[in-house]
């Protein structure tokens, strides 16, 4: 069982995706350099003083936007059907990631926007392309230990490896390759999902991870 966040904790995690949404609005609107703490803490109705309760650097602030994703295709990996090869699990989460359908779709179309506006700052800022480094790093190790529950006993840690690498490298590259394009994020054939579709198909072929 798990269990429910306290009312303080979801608050404390309101507040950082409030921040987060504005921090990611003006480093794509202004770029890196012309963005201060100040100006993000001004734009999501907080003190300076609660900003840096919450984060370190005006780079760190877009970090619950770019993890509230990663969470949610984590948590559609290990829900895959068992019908589905280790291949298809990866697409099937890729898909429901990166291509805004059913109730929520409004909410990630936004947050995929959000996202390319950042990612398009990112080259002029050595610090947030650290930030965006960093949680893709941290993306791979998490995947790890969700292929394992997925795939055979006994399958060569090297594979598994290997695999979430090749995952995490689809998706970081998927999203960088669409925020330089105007493509639409439910785009069939140009949109995020796509691109990381054929990046996890290019990137995975030879890996030997049968499902359990």
């Amino acid at each position: 069982m798990t269990t429910r966040p306290s009312l303080t904790e979801r608050r404390k995690a309101e507040t950082e995706r409030e921040i987060a949404r504005h921090a990611a609005a003006l480093f794509s609107a202004h770029g890196a350099a012309g963005v201060t703490a100040e100006g993000i803490a001004k734009a999501a109705g907080v003190s300076l003083r609660t900003f840096y309760r919450y984060f370190r650097t005006k780079e760190e602030a877009v970090t619950p936007l770019l993890t509230g994703g990663v969470h949610q295709w984590l948590a559609d990996l290990a829900a895959a059907p068992a019908r589905l090869s280790v291949t298809e699990a990866l697409e099937r989460a890729v898909r429901s990631a990166l291509a805004p359908e059913g109730p929520h779709a409004a909410f990630q179309a936004e947050a995929l926007e959000s996202t390319r506006g950042l990612l398009r700052a990112v080259p002029g800022d050595p610090a947030l392309r650290s930030v965006w480094l960093r949680v893709h790093a941290e993306t791979e190790e998490a995947l790890v230990p969700v292929l394992e529950r997925l795939v055979r006993p006994g399958t060569d840690p090297l594979e598994l490896r290997m695999t979430a690498a090749a995952a995490n490298a689809a998706m970081r590259i998927a999203m960088e390759t669409w925020a330089t394009t105007q493509a639409e994020p439910g785009d069939p054939e140009r949109g995020p999902a796509a691109i990381a579709v054929r990046c996890l198909r290019g990137l995975t072929a030879g890996l030997r991870t049968p499902r359990a």
